[in-house]
């Protein structure tokens, strides 16, 4: 059998298939950087691992490349607006969203999120056109009422979990 490749539409076609929960990924800097991320997935539970992939032509790229902390925040379903401002290019991020404070090594952690875990990276290993960062949890809050559910992209569109009895 000779290894062929899967063109680079059919691949694409074919993961808009799965569902992935939808989290925004901030850096310290100046200014800072954030950028939105369907990548995000656990790696390790000893010791507590986690992961997400950035390609290396991103805007915040730099930032990512060289920050010690980052910050990861899960969105609630009702914040696909916070989703589409962190995956739009030349704004502002920051700015346009407004509800952030600056957390541990001056990342930035934004307000009413579903989950937010800080982390260290612990490497950086480059894929393809992209870096996989594999990252230590140091803290993290969750949202404490458990109705609601996460924001997740699906097919080309964010969508959101229903919860049955």
């Amino acid at each position: 059998m000779t290894d062929t490749l899967v063109d680079a539409n059919l691949f694409r076609s074919l993961l808009r298939r799965h569902a992935a929960a939808v989290v925004v990924i901030t850096a310290p800097g100046e200014p800072p950087a954030g950028f939105t991320a369907t990548s995000f997935t656990s790696v390790s539970l000893d010791p507590p691992l986690v992961s997400f992939c950035l390609a290396r032509s991103a805007s915040a790229w730099p930032a990512v490349r060289a920050a010690e902390t980052i910050a990861v925040h899960v969105l609630t379903k009702e914040q696909e607006h916070v989703a589409r401002t962190f995956s739009t290019r030349n704004i502002d991020r920051f700015a346009t969203h407004g509800a952030w404070r600056l957390g541990p090594d001056g990342v930035p952690l934004l307000e009413g999120v579903l989950a937010t875990l800080v982390c260290r990276v612990s490497q950086r290993v480059e894929a393809g056109d992209h870096t996989i960062v594999l990252a230590t949890p140091l803290s993290g809050q969750h949202h404490d009422d458990a109705t609601v559910t996460p924001l997740v992209y699906h097919d080309g569109s964010y969508a959101h979990l229903k919860r049955t009895a």
